[in-house]
């Protein structure tokens, strides 16, 4: 059976002979490979090649690190078939939402290609008589990140790709459900003249993610999961002195107002909700139409879209999403499902029991409708993570607008409407990090930034863009004199001022 291993110090590390776990093909259902899983002696290896490269990887001039990312981005696109092959039969998406991952990871990587600009600090000449100053950004060191399983290629690249670009080194830990697409990245970071050392690849469960939250060689580390474990990961990351963001779960909801139209919303929810089986941080699984017309034309539009939506294999062309990603998370999806029945949520469209001819033992869910789902169901309140929408219907502006700003989770929220004045009104009010208007998974671009809030987001600085070069910086101000003539010491014990 094959075996993915560590990748440390710019090749397969050995790993040792300790544990290992089960990578799955989610259309099958079988094992198909094994994956080792570290602990703190792998993690030792790779902060001592990390030690090892990294102050020359800072010392090179920051154009010539973003040549090596330039020759990245373009290893990644000649490779895009391969890995996104390799991403679908661990993961489980279609083959086009896998090219989607690896691109969305890609864009970040362009930004980061520009970092000469975006490290360029701050001047100011005569602050003081015969004083300038200035600021620099300089890298933290070895940086850290821990990465799902729903994004195996985006988020790795969000995160390493604006961190080297800096000039740190980066260890990264990715999902064991699906480990080798990130190695795979790390080899071609490798082959783009990256030093060996300065992107690694560790695999492991908790052990691993202790090993990282407590090792005194990082100083930063960057997180995405649920939001039970991204508020553990901050938590003991801070108490170990280091710099964290750590993102967490989601609820995020879309708000469609009587003027919408109708059917560009249901085009728009069909894929937001269902797309990727509903495992994305970004989904739309709860839709609010604002009044009990809109709601009822909202609902007699989606249950024949959904019911036509075709579940497949992740390697059929024509299938809008394929199976989850273990047969355990299966189960929890379902279990969510009977949840909301058991609630009292009207279940009009039922996804549970679903089979595919051929792959009966794939960890296949058809696509769920909800309607009459109210705030107080548990079912609500949590997030579910699969291809499930719930319909929640709002009497006005008001309580929709409230629904997503008084959720636990505040990662993104949408607004469907042809009123600009609502759709001002709802994003200058509404208490979510991220909000589309007329954009149902509203994901900023690469050079913007990334995060949520409440519990959605743990940490001050969001990911990529700016803020992801400020994550992976510290700064230093020099204040600087020239002087010319004789020493005057008169004022040498008095604090200096720029008067």
């Amino acid at each position: 059976m094959r075996i993915i291993d560590h990748f440390i110090a710019g090749a397969a590390g050995s790993g040792g002979a300790g544990r290992t776990g089960e990578v799955f093909d989610p259309n099958s259902g079988q094992v198909q490979a094994q994956v080792k899983l570290g602990s703190a002696a792998e993690l030792e290896a790779a902060i001592a090649a990390a030690r090892a490269a990294q102050p020359a990887w800072a010392a090179t001039n920051p154009q010539r690190r973003a040549r090596v990312m330039f020759r990245f981005k373009e290893l990644v696109e000649a490779n895009m078939d391969a890995l996104a092959h390799m991403l679908s039969s661990e993961h489980g998406k279609v083959i086009a939402d896998a090219k989607g991952d690896i691109q969305r990871g890609l864009e970040v990587v362009e930004f980061a290609c520009g970092i000469p600009h975006a490290l360029k600090g701050e001047y100011t000449q005569g602050a003081g008589p015969g004083i300038d100053v200035y600021s620099m950004r300089t890298p933290l060191g070895i940086g850290a990140g821990i990465t799902p399983f729903n994004f195996p290629a985006m988020i790795p690249m969000w995160m390493f790709g604006v961190a080297i670009a800096c000039g740190n080194a980066f260890i990264l830990k990715p999902s064991e459900r699906d480990p080798s697409v990130p190695v795979r990245l790390a080899e071609l970071m490798r082959e783009a003249g990256a030093p060996e050392g300065i992107l690694q690849v560790v695999h492991g469960d908790k052990e691993m993610v202790d090993a990282i939250l407590d090792h005194p060689a990082i100083a930063a580390v960057s997180f995405v999961g649920s939001s039970d474990i991204a508020h553990y990961v901050y938590r003991r990351g801070v108490e170990a002195g280091k710099r964290v963001q750590a993102m967490g779960g989601a609820k995020n909801h879309g708000i469609v107002m009587p003027d919408a139209d109708l059917d560009q919303v249901v085009n728009d929810l069909s894929g937001a909700a269902f797309g990727s089986a509903g495992e994305r941080c970004m989904a739309l699984p709860v839709v609010v139409p604002v009044g009990d017309q809109t709601a009822d034309r909202l609902r007699e539009k989606l249950i024949p879209a959904i019911e036509a939506l075709r579940v497949g294999v992740s390697t059929d062309a024509d299938a809008h999403y394929g199976p989850v990603v273990n047969a355990a998370h299966k189960a929890r999806v379902e279990n969510w499902i009977q949840t909301g029945v058991d609630e009292g949520a009207e279940l009009v469209v039922d996804g549970r029991g679903f089979k595919l001819q051929g792959h009966e033992d794939g960890f296949f869910i058809g696509p769920s409708l909800f309607d009459r789902v109210t705030p107080q169901m548990q079912s609500y309140k949590e997030e579910i993570f699969g291809p499930v929408l719930q319909i929640v219907r709002a009497p006005d502006f008001e309580m929709a607008l409230r629904l997503p700003s008084e959720h636990q989770y505040g990662n993104g929220v949408a607004i469907f409407t042809r009123n600009g004045h609502a759709a001002r009104e709802f994003a200058a009010r509404v208490e979510v990090g991220m909000v589309g208007i007329n954009v149902p998974i509203p994901v900023p671009v690469a050079y913007h930034s990334f995060g949520g809030w409440k519990r959605s987001a743990f940490g001050d600085v969001n990911q990529h863009g700016m803020e992801g070069v400020r994550f992976w910086t510290k700064v230093k101000t020099v204040t600087q004199r020239w002087p010319d003539g004789a020493p005057d010491g008169s004022n040498a014990f008095v604090i200096p001022t720029m008067g």
